[in-house]
């Protein structure tokens, strides 16, 4: 998977257990690729709640409650989608601490409003959720490795009390 991948799967898994916390995933241009990376740490079901794979927009709707009106004003990348990715992925499980991750991944599906390499993330818990958009460079793979670290950058940085928004 990549060493970098997998650094970052295993302290994000100590960090979960350290925290009592149960991790649940809501992905959509990676994939699985996050739930598939935390899955490969032996001991990873301590602290691993489960991961939902929406790649279409009935399945956000229906898996993930994410609002039909957002997904026909907003689209599916966009920060409030992936907002309501990651606070649906909560109520839908038992995790305590969720991500989420849609984007453009390409090479094709891009607009001059929502570039290749449009990646939207969310993170929530009890405090919340958090959001943010970033732009990542290169082809199909590099875009969605480049959406799996920062998603578990994000994980960390929520255990370590990174500000959300209620």
């Amino acid at each position: 998977m990549g060493e970098r991948i997998d650094e970052l799967a295993r302290r994000t898994g100590e960090r979960l257990a350290a925290a009592g916390a149960r991790l649940v995933t809501a992905e959509s241009c990676t994939g699985g690729w996050v739930a598939m990376a935390v899955t490969s740490i032996a001991g990873s079901s301590a602290w691993f709640e489960r991961g939902f794979v929406t790649y279409t927009n009935e399945s956000k709707v229906e898996m993930l409650g994410v609002a039909p009106a957002t997904l026909d004003a907003l689209g599916a990348v966009s920060e409030a989608t992936a907002c309501e990715m990651a606070a649906g992925a909560l109520a839908a499980s038992r995790g305590t601490v969720s991500l989420a991750v849609t984007g453009v991944a390409g090479p094709g599906g891009g607009s001059a409003v929502k570039p290749v390499g449009m990646v939207c993330f969310a993170w929530a818990d009890a405090r919340g959720v958090r959001s943010e958009t970033r732009q990542f460079s290169g082809d199909r793979e590099t875009i969605r490795r480049a959406a799996v670290i920062h998603a578990l950058d994000g994980v960390i940085e929520s255990l370590d009390g990174a500000a959300l928004q209620a």
